[in-house]
């Protein structure tokens, strides 16, 4: 790693570490500056805003959880399983909820879709993987996977995003979700679980 980019490295390091303790809101550019002891220009010349730096503190958080998710699909275990360590891998620790509660807010929506679009294009193939172990071992009978992944995480990411379903919506989405991957009813009753 350059010079250049491990100081970038330590700076994002600096900033999560911030906006988890003091939230995002609560940590300002000057704030990030005098911790890392550091020019003002020096932040400048790495992160154009604030804004970017979250983005691309966001962007390390899924790189990590991607890390761990791909751990967790070389384990020796159920294919169900699998995927309920792959999603609870990639989801946002407690800490991090805060920071990411960030994205939620109007000003931030094309952000928010950015890193949504990320998330989604690190996910979709580790998961893809996941479902082939499913369709190899007969949990799961269909074709074009990414694409059945990609929707399902879409459906998943419009219906739970903003925590306002009934367990009616769980009920449907689970049955929608066996569909897709041509699962036996029953096979993701695990997602119910997950979710609550």
């Amino acid at each position: 790693m350059k010079k250049g980019e491990k100081r970038k490295q330590e700076l994002l390091k600096i900033a999560y570490r911030m906006f988890i303790t003091r939230g995002y809101e609560n940590t300002s550019v000057d704030d990030i500056i005098k911790e890392a002891g550091i020019a003002k220009g020096t932040y400048y010349y790495y992160f154009e805003s604030k804004e970017q730096t979250l983005e691309e503190v966001i962007g390390m958080m899924i790189e990590e959880e991607a890390e761990a998710a791909k751990v967790i699909l070389e384990k020796e275990m159920p294919v169900p399983l699998k995927i309920v360590g792959i999603i609870g891998a990639i989801r946002p620790s407690d800490e991090e909820v805060s920071i990411e509660g960030a994205l939620m807010r109007p000003e931030n929506a094309v952000m928010h879709d950015k890193i949504r679009k990320k998330l989604i294009g690190t996910v979709v193939p580790i998961l893809s993987v996941a479902v082939e172990e499913g369709v190899e071992q007969g949990i799961f009978s269909c074709d074009s996977i990414p694409e059945r992944v990609r929707i399902i995480l879409a459906v998943s990411n419009e219906l739970f995003d903003e925590g306002d379903y009934t367990p009616e919506d769980i009920d449907v989405f689970i049955d929608v979700t066996e569909k897709i991957l041509g699962a036996m009813p029953g096979t993701m009753g695990f997602i119910r679980q997950m979710i609550r």
